[in-house]
């Protein structure tokens, strides 16, 4: 894992991840940020973005359910990870989105939240 010396703080602490692993948001947090900075290769502060929008709350969805099914917190996050990296943008979601046909799910989602609000600065 790469070193990492500051995670950003939420900034939607009522919904996207934070919100959606209510009382593991502080712990898994910066486990999430870390591992899909890691994995991605983006920064932290697209992570961020990311984790706060809604796609980060379908994201905290997948976490609490692997859970439930009983993983641990961060093995529950590595996993859902490793299903978004390996999930690949379709011709529908490109249109809808604007991102690459064939990309990486998550890697997609990561780079459209930057890239959205970036546009709405």
């Amino acid at each position: 894992m790469t070193n990492h010396p500051h995670i950003p703080a939420t900034q939607n602490t009522e919904w996207g991840f934070f919100g959606g692993m209510n009382e593991q948001a502080a712990t898994a947090w910066p486990i999430a940020m870390t591992a899909i900075s890691d994995a991605t290769g983006e920064t932290l502060a697209s992570v961020r973005i990311f984790l706060d929008s809604r796609h980060g709350r379908h994201f905290a969805d997948e976490v609490l359910g692997r859970q439930h099914g009983g993983q641990a917190l961060a093995d529950a996050i590595r996993a859902t990870i490793r299903q978004w990296m390996d999930w690949k943008i379709g011709r529908q979601t490109s249109k809808q989105y604007g991102i690459p046909p064939g990309m990486p799910y998550l890697t997609g989602f990561v780079i459209h939240g930057e890239i959205n609000e970036e546009l709405a600065a």
